[in-house]
């Protein structure tokens, strides 16, 4: 299932946008990047910041409203996205006053957000991270084909794709971001969503049949530290 959507996507994505309007996107792009050490959202990929990178590949499914989440008090980042946003008024963007307490938070602003829009056609939530080096327009178009209540990504661990690097060790393959939800789902767990539980422990206590996934393990390239980001640059992934 979820390996046919993914490579049938770039043949089917025109196609695919037609059914997919019924969706929108929250891009979680307020963390604080404090084992990095810079802006993650800053990073440059094909000669442009991440955050940019990543709204435009969110565009590309077409979907009613993208509410992009950022840190206070960054103006670098807040003017990078605020020229983007300008051209499209679906994109909203939201400021994060407590980005320090967790990714839960972010995901609760985007939510209220979407909420306020008052529409009636949105069924299902995009949710995406900025670091995702790899991650690809077909990879999108895969999650929102499948119908189920959740479709998430499936990866590997760093430390499964990168044994012969000095890489931060993760120990279990990953079910996580991006993912689409069913939205008045993501309405009902709002209030469960605090500090650093986000979708993970609410996902693992549904019926098996009601999940799906799509396999991609390029995004188990993240950038969360020094090393990552040499890795990164290493493999032409991010611009030197």
């Amino acid at each position: 299932m979820s390996k046919r959507a993914f490579t049938e996507g770039t043949e089917h994505t025109e196609s695919t946008k037609q059914q997919s309007q019924n969706h929108a996107v929250i891009i979680l792009a307020s963390g604080l990047s404090q084992r990095l050490g810079e802006p993650k959202q800053l990073l440059v990929k094909n000669g442009e910041p991440l955050i940019i990178y990543m709204t435009r590949l969110a565009i590309t499914t077409n979907p009613q409203a993208i509410v992009i989440v950022i840190p206070d008090n960054h103006r670098l980042i807040a003017s990078t996205i605020t020229e983007l946003a300008n051209q499209y008024p679906a994109v909203q963007i939201v400021v994060n006053s407590q980005a320090d307490t967790g990714m839960a938070h972010s995901l609760r602003l985007g939510i209220e957000t979407i909420a306020a829009f008052k529409s009636t056609s949105i069924e299902r939530v995009l949710i995406m991270g900025v670091d995702q080096v790899l991650l690809d327009e077909p990879h999108l178009t895969a999650l929102l084909a499948d119908k189920q209540t959740i479709v998430a990504s499936h990866y590997h661990s760093w430390q499964d794709l990168a044994k012969h690097q000095n890489l931060d060790k993760a120990v279990s393959d990953i079910i996580g971001l991006p993912l689409a939800i069913n939205y008045k789902l993501l309405r009902q767990w709002q209030s469960e969503l605090t500090g650093d539980k986000g979708l993970r422990h609410l996902i693992r206590g549904l019926p098996a049949d009601q999940i799906g996934r799509v396999d991609n393990h390029q995004l188990s390239y993240d950038i969360d530290t020094p090393e990552h980001l040499a890795f990164a640059k290493q493999q032409g992934w991010l611009d030197s």
